[in-house]
């Protein structure tokens, strides 16, 4: 007995402004009972000590600690830059 019948596919394919016909509606009925099916064998499966995952591989974080680390003297800074003002980088102007 199917799960899903061509009447409820035809039905959510109007709704998502979809047009199928008859014979595409059983196709697709047929295809997703398969799919509801695949989905309830999991149902059988015995999860009883497995503790719940977000990833089926192990995830950790892999960034490196935050810590505060002295930056770069004015000098050393502006040591490569062509030209500068009160502190400030000058580059040349992108608006007229």
């Amino acid at each position: 007995m199917s799960r899903i019948t061509k009447e409820q596919v035809k039905h959510v394919s109007h709704l998502a402004r979809l047009e199928i016909n008859d014979e595409q509606a059983e196709v697709f009925a047929e295809q997703l009972d398969g799919m509801i099916q695949l989905a309830e064998t999991l149902n059988e499966v015995d999860t009883t000590n497995v503790e719940p995952t977000s990833h089926v591989i192990e995830m950790k974080n892999v960034f490196r600690e935050d810590v505060a680390e002295q930056g770069l003297s004015y000098e050393e800074l502006f040591k490569n830059v062509p030209e500068h003002q009160d502190g400030q980088i000058k580059v040349p102007s992108i608006l007229e």
